[in-house]
């Protein structure tokens, strides 16, 4: 299947490196969002998300005139559904007594039906954003029906899920393996003949539903043994040992991987697609829901950790450092350390937050330093909930000399390694007993 024109809707994260590699490879691509900000920026020569090389790319798609945005699609050889898929905030499901999150497909159902309008014979439909089992077939292809043409045989649907990391966006788009589900094999090989054009990683075509169970296990996976890594972190608490030791120690086994605990999980993906399969299948997903609850809890367990370290947090003030869901990006998106913060103002304490990455953030109810060393004045205690390189690399001598306290929590094992007791300062690190000198 040929492709000259292609709509991509939803210019985040995925959509706009999506669209702007499409666009420098040749095809003429219209960036759809209704985010009316969003194409200002964009139209301005600006950049609403960070991205390494990001701004480059997309420089270099306007300026080949391959790149143009709108507020609606156009009609195109193939349009790509990349837009978010959140959990409600304000609606549960329950089974067994017990309280589940539900996947909010509104941004989906309103972008097939934006699609509706301009849907010809011959298109190609390709669902990117992270979806619920069955979603493509149950949810996207009766909507784009709605236009009078069959799925499958009018035009061609498929599932194909982002795979990609924040901060190596743009490499893993074109380097990472590729998995296509179409509702119809012809549907899979025109995904195949679209994602070619810059694809060189390896690319498996399947069925939609096992497409979207790709994705989903995926992530589930990384949830499933995140939990367990932070559930060690509570044991080697209780036990009074050293939970970063004992996890370097067991990795010497050939078989064994354990990953990194923390102050929770965040993101758009692990943090979101296990509950997915929850909503789908409450009563199979029974290790699932509980490594949700460990992961989701975390931030309480840090919380317990503050109140330690400082004698109570109340009345305490205290810099928190880092408020992205992981090291070296902007995306503030179900991030564990904002919902310590928020924790930690419920309990009393007086919070000043630094995020290098975002320092002009607007979060409601949380104070934002621009500058880290407005954020250390006059404090208490400084938590390192998120390990940027930036925060990690800071000497005792450098952090003494920007402040006058003297009393660090450390949940990430940021700051170990280093003799903060020469400098005056104590020490707590999550799942350690250990305090003062590395």
């Amino acid at each position: 299947m040929d492709f000259e024109k292609i709509c991509v809707l939803g210019l985040g994260y995925i959509g706009l490196p999506t669209a702007s590699t499409f666009a420098t490879h040749g095809l003429h691509v219209v960036g759809v969002d209704i985010n009316q900000q969003i194409l200002d920026t964009l139209r301005n020569g600006g950049l609403h998300i960070h991205e390494p090389g990001l701004r480059t790319v997309v420089e270099a798609a306007i300026r080949s005139g391959n790149l143009s945005v709108s507020d609606k699609p156009e009609k195109a050889d193939a349009f790509i559904i990349a837009v978010p898929t959140p959990f409600y905030a304000d609606k549960n499901g329950s089974y067994d007594g017990k309280a589940y999150k539900l996947a909010d497909m509104r941004a989906v159902t309103s972008a097939a039906e934006a699609i509706v309008p301009v849907l010809r014979k011959g298109n190609l439909v390709v669902l990117e954003s992270t979806s619920p089992p069955l979603t493509t077939q149950d949810l996207v292809a009766p909507i784009l029906e709605k236009s009078g043409l069959k799925a499958g045989v009018d035009f061609h649907l498929a599932y194909s899920p982002e795979r990609v990391l924040p901060g190596q966006i743009l490499r893993e788009l074109i380097e990472n393996a590729r998995v296509i589900g179409g509702i119809t094999p012809q549907a899979s090989q025109a995904g195949k003949d679209l994602y070619s054009i810059f694809v060189k990683g390896e690319i498996f075509l399947t069925n939609a539903t096992t497409a979207e169970m790709v994705k989903l296990m995926e992530n589930t996976y990384r949830d499933v043994n995140i939990a367990i890594a932070n559930e060690y972190s509570r044991l080697s608490a209780h036990f009074g040992i050293d939970v970063w030791e004992a996890i370097a120690i067991a990795n010497r086994h050939p078989r064994v991987k354990i990953l990194n605990p923390g102050p929770g999980v965040g993101g758009h993906c692990i943090s979101v697609d296990p509950w997915f399969f929850v909503e789908k299948a409450p009563e199979l997903t029974k290790l699932i829901y509980s490594a949700r609850q460990v992961n989701d809890g975390q931030p309480h367990f840090v919380l317990e950790l503050s109140n330690k370290a400082l004698g109570g947090v109340k009345g305490k003030k205290i810099a928190a450092l880092g408020l992205a869901y992981k090291p070296d990006v902007d995306d503030l998106r179900e991030s564990p350390a904002i919902e310590v913060v928020h924790l930690l103002q419920e309990a009393g304490a007086m919070v000043k937050s630094y995020e290098p990455f975002k320092p002009d953030a607007d979060l409601p109810g949380i104070q934002i330093e621009p500058e880290l060393i407005a954020a250390l004045a006059d404090v208490d205690g400084i938590i390192l909930l998120v390990n940027h390189k930036v925060l990690c690399a800071l000497s005792p001598k450098e952090l003494a000399e920007m402040t006058s306290c003297r009393l660090l929590i450390d949940t990430v094992n940021g700051w170990s390694g280093k003799n903060w007791n020469a400098a005056g300062f104590t020490l707590h690190r999550l799942g350690s007993s250990n305090q003062g000198s590395e």
